[in-house]
């Protein structure tokens, strides 16, 4: 099958390179010059694992190609994803002026039968904006078309794998000739026994910030339960896999921590709750569990000045700038405002991230007390603490013996719970984690 994408930002790249690598035709429109010339090398502006492999096995296949005219894109097939992004308003509203100017384009080069789906996560009856600015802008009124809309749920670090290997595949349209073409679209997974779940479009857009919203309570959820361990002494992570046994509830999302970050939960939130008001509701569950994911950071911060009482002047490691493991997203990252706030209290920071390191310097540049090192354990080297902010295995891994033996004070204060309090006190740390 032949499948436009366009917008090759996280999702978009992603759905393109693996529709290709499953044998379609895909040509995907970006754009952005510069992420353009990269794209056509081959190479992902953005980091995903096995994603360049990905995609440079595919263009040398010929499968998929990119191009910056979007008049091109709509010409090439019938099926058309929009990947373009919806950024956070304001006002808390996801912004569509991307989706808008999209759909407007396609509609002005239409020439015949067009299905339009929506892959971007947008708020709920966004697909009737869609119909109708497609029916305000095309030429040749007789053209039919459909709109459909087919959320994602992707994880960064593990997205091919998630594209792959879905848990379900959500499909909301209008028409049967909408639903033969996704069905048929899909059949390399429904063949494998991957579910597929066609609703309405207003469903499947509900569908993703419902289920982002309900995972972002678990973990706010979790991590007040770990404030109570704390108070009572007992462990999060016994309490986590006692409650992840019942089916009902499930051990996923259930690890405390500093909360979560991100281009997804954190807009998705604010973005359901500011659905919800639209319509008359107060999601005030949304709106605590927000707050608490906010709390986190500043619960962190203030544990690190507990340990060190005075953080200015001292030398301090920072393990993990992205958002998660396995990524170089820095958006709505924990590292963020701690790295902010220690910079601002005069503490002399050695940062260390696989991957984020790059796009981490242009939030904050290096300077006296700001340093980058290329090796996690040069960041250790007469470290008064090391905090540990994203649980990179790399970390998990690490040569604690050489961990203690670079710093001038075994301090550690884990911000993910990657080590066994019992094992850092026998190899003689300071150890501190989170409900522990």
């Amino acid at each position: 099958m032949k499948i436009t994408v366009i917008g090759a930002g996280y999702v978009g790249l992603v759905t393109a390179a693996c529709f290709a690598d499953l044998g379609n035709e895909v040509l995907c429109v970006e754009k952005v010059s510069s992420k353009l010339e990269k794209l056509c090398r081959g190479i992902s502006p953005i980091y995903e694992p096995g994603l360049s492999e990905m995609l440079q096995r595919n263009i040398k296949e010929g499968r998929i190609q990119f191009t910056d005219r979007i008049e091109e894109g709509v010409r090439f097939s019938d099926v058309i994803f929009l990947c373009v992004g919806t950024p956070q308003g304001e006002d808390g509203k996801a912004d569509l002026s991307q989706v808008e100017e999209a759909s407007r384009q396609i509609a002005q080069n239409m020439t015949d039968y067009k299905l339009i789906i929506e892959k971007s996560t947008v708020p709920v009856n966004t697909h009737q904006w869609v119909k109708k600015t497609v029916k305000r802008y095309i030429k040749d009124k007789s053209i039919d078309f459909d709109v459909a809309s087919n959320p994602e749920f992707l994880r960064e670090g593990s997205a091919i794998y998630d594209f792959m290997n879905p848990d379900r595949i959500v499909v909301g349209v209008e028409s049967e000739r909408a639903r033969k073409i996704m069905e048929e679209l899909y059949r390399p997974f429904t063949e494998k026994g991957f579910p597929l779940l066609i609703t309405t479009p207003a469903a499947a857009e509900l569908i993703k910030h419902a289920s982002n919203s309900f995972l972002a309570m678990k973990i706010s959820y979790i991590n007040m339960i770990a404030d109570l361990c704390e108070k009572v002494g007992a462990d999060i992570n016994e309490v986590a896999d006692g409650m992840g046994y019942d089916k009902r509830i499930g051990r996923d999302f259930l690890n405390a921590g500093i909360g979560y970050g991100g281009s997804c939960f954190p807009k998705d939130v604010q973005a359901f709750i500011k659905i919800a008001e639209d319509h008359g509701l107060d999601f005030g569950l949304l709106k605590e569990t927000e707050k608490i994911n906010r709390s986190r950071r500043r619960k962190f911060l203030d544990r690190i000045e507990d340990v060190l009482w005075i953080s200015k002047d001292k030398n301090i490691a920072v393990w993990g700038l992205a958002f998660k493991p396995n990524t170089d997203d820095i958006r709505e990252a924990p590292s963020i405002d701690i790295v902010r706030e220690l910079d601002r209290l005069g503490a002399n920071l050695r940062l260390y991230d696989p991957k984020a390191m790059e796009n981490f310097r242009y939030l904050f540049p290096e300077k006296e007390n700001i340093s980058y090192v290329e090796d996690m354990y040069d960041a250790l080297k007469d470290a008064d603490a090391l905090l540990i902010i994203t649980e990179w295995d790399q970390f998990k891994n690490a040569d604690l013996d050489r961990v203690k033996q670079l710093m001038r004070l075994p301090i550690v204060i884990d911000g993910r719970n990657v080590y066994d309090p019992k094992m850092m006190k026998e190899k003689g740390f300071e150890y501190y984690s989170i409900g522990r």
